[in-house]
């Protein structure tokens, strides 16, 4: 009898401890997502998907203001310009003739920055697609690439004008694309790099100016050909090697913080998980005292995005940007595991050769993860297609939470439906 109702209790415990366990296991539809360099949006219009957005309560977006980047890139190229008026215009022609790296014409972030630069340097027309009729901000103007534009014909772009020390300038679009390779895979650097050969070989001389939605285009191209012509060159990102090369004439590029990103990528997970309050150890400091200044991040709660402010990087303060991979010690204290338990956490980076995300952004993930007690599993994508990412998502109960980089901004859903 003694012995039977041994088994009998432990039967009863086994099976307590099960419907504990079973009690406290967290549906995979009510885990953290944290959709992150990518936000969900329609690819077309740039119009926010809000569905995504709020997939559940712990669900946000982390980026940077893409807007304000683009604006300041756009300055960037303009002040250079008329501080460096002499030889500009390269056949003296009279035209301040640009070409424009363009890097995923369906992505947001791409879509502000040629607009951006258009707007700055006049070359903007309204976006007839979307009904504007005039320019007020960036959102009106027209992204279309316009492939070669020579003669100023093209209907996406207008000439615009610039004063340089006196002398009046027309300034007009020559040529742009999207960096896409024959795999599908956009922002690509090596197109950018054999787009200005074949640019140069058949209009070089008109080229006085390169603009790039990303260093790792425009790297290629200014390694390619505008550094031995001398031909300004501005990207986007502030990657390590193309802030190095400003001392060799590079001319600027825009830092998004990746250092905020990546924190507060990681940081808005913890407080998700931890069921904390979505601020803290940002506007609030946590157990170990990390926290954010107000002016190098904002939070719109509507749209539960947390943006990264961006920051121009010239020859005037390139030195102080040199380590784009460097943690900042304002907010890399270390929490211990009574604060914060480890939790595992699924991340994918959309594109495994992209300069950006893998010569910056994931280091500084790396950099955070384990102040945050963050077990980060990192998923590295094709480029090409999110089956690529999601396949290996086959069992999602395996993690705590999930930071997404899509491939398309439109395809949330195929990553949220794994979740479901």
């Amino acid at each position: 009898m003694k012995k039977l109702l041994s088994v009998i209790l432990a039967v009863v415990m086994v099976l307590s401890l099960g419907a504990v366990a079973f009690a406290d296991e967290v549906p995979n539809s009510e885990k953290p997502v944290i959709w992150f360099n990518r936000q969900p949006s329609n690819s077309t219009t740039g119009e926010l998907d809000m569905d995504a957005l709020t997939f559940n309560d712990k669900t946000y977006y982390v980026g940077f203001d893409a807007k304000q980047g683009a604006e300041l890139q756009g300055q960037m190229i303009v002040d250079y310009l008329q501080a460096h008026g002499e030889g500009l215009d390269r056949n003296g022609d009279g035209i301040i003739g640009y070409v424009l790296c363009i890097g995923d014409i369906g992505h947001n972030d791409s879509i502000a920055r040629t607009r951006g630069a258009r707007k700055a340097l006049g070359t903007a027309v309204p976006d007839a697609s979307q009904g504007k009729t005039e320019i007020e901000t960036i959102d009106d103007v027209d992204p279309t690439a316009v492939g070669t534009n020579l003669d100023g014909t093209s209907s996406a772009v207008q000439d615009g004008a610039i004063t340089i020390d006196g002398t009046e300038y027309v300034v007009r679009e020559l040529a742009s694309q999207e960096m896409k390779n024959n795999s599908g895979a956009t922002w690509d650097a090596p197109t950018a790099g054999t787009a200005i050969m074949t640019w140069s070989a058949s209009f070089g001389d008109q080229i006085d100016v390169v603009v790039s939605n990303n260093d790792g285009m425009g790297m290629a191209v200014f390694n390619a050909w505008s550094k031995d012509n001398n031909v300004p060159t501005f990207g986007y990102d502030a990657n390590s090697d193309a802030v190095a090369a400003i001392a060799d004439g590079y001319c600027g590029t825009i830092s998004q913080n990746a250092d905020v990103q990546a924190y507060l990528t990681l940081r808005v997970m913890r407080n998700a998980l931890d069921d904390a309050d979505i601020m803290t150890g940002i506007s609030t400091p946590d157990a170990a005292g990390n926290v954010l200044s107000e002016d190098i991040y904002k939070y719109d709660e509507e749209t539960r995005c947390f943006y990264a402010l961006n920051g121009a990087v010239t020859a005037e303060n390139y030195e102080s940007y040199l380590d784009a991979t460097a943690a900042n010690p304002a907010f890399s204290n270390q929490l211990t595991e009574e604060d914060a338990p480890v939790k595992k956490v699924w991340l994918d980076i959309f594109n495994s050769t992209d300069n950006f995300l893998n010569a910056t952004y994931k280091p500084q993930l790396e950099n955070y993860d384990g102040i945050l007690n963050l077990d980060v599993e990192y998923i590295a994508g094709d480029g090409q297609t999110e089956a690529n990412i999601t396949d290996r998502l086959a069992n999602p109960s395996e993690y705590d939470g999930f930071a997404i980089n899509m491939v398309k901004t439109d395809n949330a859903a195929s990553y949220t439906s794994k979740l479901q």
